[in-house]
């Protein structure tokens, strides 16, 4: 019993794991990030080019 528990002690498997994990979790959020503030700057660009193509139609 106490070699099966010295083994679990010493087993780092599931923390490699939860690792990834983590990684994989805050590059989602550095990316949802990124494509957010792209976004919004693309929806100011082309408002911008929206507003001089009307001025000049018109």
């Amino acid at each position: 019993m106490s070699k099966f528990i010295a083994r679990f002690v010493k087993d780092e498997s599931g923390a490699t794991a939860i690792e990834y994990g983590l990684i994989a979790a805050l590059i989602a959020v550095a990316i949802i990030a990124g494509a957010t503030t792209l976004g919004g700057n693309l929806d100011k660009q082309f408002t911008a080019i929206a507003g001089k193509l009307t001025t000049t139609v018109k």
